[in-house]
């Protein structure tokens, strides 16, 4: 009996590549560190973004809430807390920063932020 489902062929003949670039097609592999620590320094840049984008959306919704809230004291509190936690989620993002940039110092790597020098310097290219 022929095993008709070992003859299907699910993976492109080429295999499987990623796209953009990200798919490092045209580059050396020896480039692949570059574009993986682009790719996080960006995504930490977007999220950090986002946060200050969601800060000043509770931030301002808790403005207008305060502003609306017409003497209601559980309104204010409400709309308090919310301006209050806006503000803590930013702090905390700041904060989030400077604490791998002090943890990065005690264990001896000052600029762990620098993706592209840590990422080298594990994998011996810089010298």
């Amino acid at each position: 009996m022929k095993n008709l489902l070992a003859d299907l062929q699910i993976a492109p003949s080429g295999g499987f590549t990623g796209f953009g670039k990200l798919g490092l097609q045209g580059s050396l592999a020896s480039n692949a560190d570059i574009t993986f620590t682009n790719f996080l320094s960006s995504t930490i840049g977007v999220l950090t973004i986002i946060a200050i984008i969601w800060f000043v959306f509770i931030f301002i919704t808790g403005a207008i809430s305060y502003m609306s809230a017409g003497g209601d004291k559980a309104a204010i509190e409400s709309s308090g807390k919310k301006i209050l936690s806006g503000i803590i989620g930013l702090v905390m993002v700041i904060v989030a920063i400077f604490v791998v940039k002090l943890i990065g110092y005690l264990i001896g790597i000052p600029d762990i932020l620098n993706f592209t020098f840590l990422f080298g310097n594990v994998a011996g290219l810089v010298k």
